[in-house]
């Protein structure tokens, strides 16, 4: 009984015609065996699987075919079928890996010195070249520099990093792509049509994805496919051999972060470790869902008609604005490059879900005491009702509690007496607008529902005030953070009540932004910590009759 060839054997392209996703390699190859301009050595780099060898068979063909010199072998000569055959005396192949010794390549290149038994050139085909030892570098090199008329080298390697320079100076380099998604899919389409194998394209899909930019392992994972499907490849069966996530677990977390429904992305979490799946595949599909989202929002044909569940990534598109993705995208990549150092998957998981809600935006999750059902309640942006958040809280006595409700009683106080003056000072029509945005600009930033809308609020300078504008100058180095003014304006509009106008200019400011008088503040409190160092009795002693010298830039204020 015959035994079944394998599909990645079966299908192995045995002419450049076949070849998939090296279209420049193949027309570099093609024109210098049209031209008859051969060169003595080819070294092809790339990772595993997108046809190095197998160019080095085809081109090994190409050179010998019983046809000539050609680009086109022939394929039915004794030259071509024996080298497809793998049984070819004049092409020999070695394996650096395994062969790595000095040893073996003088035997190789003593031998490389006798004319060819049949062909017209003898051939060497070095596969993981860069894994020979110096020694055998070395030994190489002589060859390479004045190599015989019928010899031809071809090199491949997955990492030409470590391959000498000068044996790399020596060789035609050809860099081989990752095969592209589409490619992989169009291919292994066309391979179960030929096996009159039924399938579906999101079967085909998860299978490319899996095999990341390798024809061979593509080609491997679809025989893997079709036995454990029993001969059918369907998605759910491609799925639960894949380990993969199932696309509506995904599109159920993004739906709950767009509610800001932090128990039910737990509860997804849980379902998906109650069925096992892998936490760093859900970390890449979901990568992969947001840059789909990304593209919805930003080149909306980039989603065909046949994108799968196209309806529910356009809807997402529409839940967050396109800077949130952008962020969300950042934060999934990072977590699943940090599940490795997590305490375990799932803990790893479920943190980067968290992440994704702390820098969601106006995200304020309940709180309770521990121990308690009460909710704790959180300070309101508003000053008025600062005082009463602070005084809800437990009055057990502690001291952070008691100084908690005198700084917010100072904070009421003070922010009173500056609308008392700045009303004193405006028209009755403007006096609301000047109050809150004119003269204490900084205080109301730090008032605002901002979220990443906050580094424009504080590196902007109120120029002018109306009732029911804003002119605000933003300096050159921060003009980059102007597409965040439209969320300003909605947190100055919640905040005020009103329909409020904010109009930016990019310019020369005075230094009145919230974070330059931050900064002000910073370094006073910087200089009065060093003042009082220095006039410390104990260091001035020890200045005086020791000779110490006081390192400034170690002090830090603690106030």
């Amino acid at each position: 009984m015959s035994q079944t060839q394998v599909l990645a054997r079966k299908w192995r392209p045995k002419i450049f015609s076949e070849l998939t996703g090296q279209d420049h390699v193949v027309r570099a190859l093609t024109n210098a065996l049209e031209q008859k301009r051969l060169h003595h050595a080819y070294l092809f780099t790339g990772t595993r699987g997108i046809g190095k060898t197998t160019i080095a068979r085809i081109l090994a063909k190409a050179l010998n075919c019983e046809a000539g010199i050609t680009s086109t072998p022939c394929g039915i000569c004794s030259a071509c079928t024996e080298i497809d055959g793998g049984r070819f005396v004049d092409l020999i192949e070695m394996d650096a890996a395994s062969n790595t010794q000095v040893e073996k390549m003088r035997d190789l290149l003593e031998n490389a010195l006798y004319a060819p038994t049949v062909a017209r050139y003898k051939i060497y085909i070095i596969d993981e070249v860069h894994m020979l030892s110096k020694s055998a570098f070395n030994a190489m090199l002589k060859t390479l520099e004045e190599p015989p008329e019928h010899v031809k080298f071809i090199l491949a390697t997955t990492d030409p990093q470590k391959i000498p320079v000068t044996v790399l100076s020596r060789c035609l380099q050809f860099n081989l792509k990752q095969i592209p998604l589409p490619l992989i899919t169009a291919h292994l389409k066309h391979v179960l049509e030929q096996e009159q194998i039924n399938c579906d394209v999101t079967s085909l899909q998860l299978l490319a994805r899996s095999a990341q930019g390798s024809m061979r392992d593509a080609l491997s994972i679809l025989d893997q496919a079709i036995a454990f499907g029993g001969g059918r490849v369907e998605e759910a069966r491609v799925r639960d051999m894949l380990g993969a996530i199932d696309q509506s677990y995904l599109y159920d977390l993004l739906d709950a972060l767009g509610q800001k429904d932090g128990p039910r992305m737990l509860e997804v979490a849980d379902a998906m470790e109650t069925r096992s799946l892998s936490f760093d595949a859900a970390l890449q599909d979901l990568a992969t869902l947001l840059h789909r989202v990304a593209l919805a929002q930003i080149v909306p044909s980039a989603i065909g008609e046949d994108t799968p569940e196209r309806e529910r990534i356009l809807a997402l598109a529409k839940t967050f604005v396109p800077e949130d993705i952008q962020l969300f995208y950042q934060i999934v990549i990072h977590g699943r490059s940090d599940l490795s150092q997590a305490p375990d998957e799932y803990a790893g998981f479920t943190m980067t879900l968290m992440r994704l809600l702390a820098f969601l935006p106006e995200y304020m999750p309940k709180m309770t005491e521990p121990g308690h059902d009460r909710e704790i309640k959180r300070p309101s942006p508003s000053v008025s009702k600062t005082t009463e958040a602070s005084e809800t809280l437990p009055t057990s006595g502690t001291v952070e509690k008691a100084e908690a409700a005198k700084a917010a009683k100072a904070t009421k106080a003070t922010a009173e007496a500056d609308e008392a003056e700045n009303a004193g000072n405006a028209t009755v029509g403007a006096a609301p607008a000047v109050s809150l945005f004119g003269s204490d600009w900084a205080t109301v930033v730090s008032q605002l529902k901002l979220g990443i809308a906050k580094e424009l609020a504080q590196n902007c300078e109120v120029k002018n005030v109306s009732a029911n504008e804003i002119e605000f100058c933003v300096a050159e180095t921060h003009k980059h953070l102007l597409p965040y003014q439209d969320r300003m304006q909605a947190a100055l509009r919640e905040h005020s009540g009103k329909p409020v106008r904010l109009k930016f200019s990019v310019g020369t400011i005075t230094g009145m932004t919230p974070a330059e008088l931050d900064n002000r503040k910073k370094q006073e409190k910087q200089l009065q910590a060093v003042a009082a160092i220095e006039a410390d009795p104990f260091v001035r002693e020890l200045v005086e009759h020791f000779d110490a010298k006081l390192i400034v830039s170690s002090i830090k204020s603690i106030q």
